[in-house]
């Protein structure tokens, strides 16, 4: 489904434009949380608990999908690195004695900037995507 597709068939949502903003500001902010491998499941909750519209919040998560996490997921890092500022952003790594478990003590110094900058990446997003969102769905009524 190409982009404008989705954005049509949020759109045709019956909901209100502030409803349908909010539904996809919430997927987008579950979408760019650091709880890698529950987005979805976070979504189809939050979106049930909150009485959103489910479609929606969902189409807002999967904007982060694997072809976006990992640029999304690095600047978010990066971003958090920046403003908690850690200066050794980049490990040297020993190539020749590589493993998962010398990546995870390399990288341990990551954490931090890593939630906090998915977090507050996430927080933005969804602020910017309720005020796109909202802006559109009212223009869309409008037609």
């Amino acid at each position: 489904m190409a982009l404008q597709d989705k954005l049509a068939a949020i759109f045709s949502v019956k909901d209100s434009p502030k409803k349908i903003a909010i539904s996809f500001a919430v997927g987008v902010f579950i979408g760019m949380s650091p709880i890698l491998g529950l987005h979805t499941v976070l979504g189809i909750a939050a979106a049930w608990i909150f009485r959103l519209n489910k479609f929606v919040t969902i189409i807002g998560v999967y904007v982060t999908n694997p072809w976006t996490i990992v640029p999304i997921y690095t600047f978010a890092t990066w971003f958090g690195a920046k403003l908690l500022g850690v200066k050794k952003i980049i490990p040297a790594i020993d190539w020749n004695n590589i493993s998962f478990n010398y990546l995870l003590n390399e990288m341990s110094h990551l954490l931090l900037p890593f939630v906090f900058g998915t977090t507050l990446l996430g927080l933005l997003s969804a602020i910017a995507g309720y005020i796109i969102i909202y802006q559109a769905a009212m223009r869309s009524r409008q037609e």
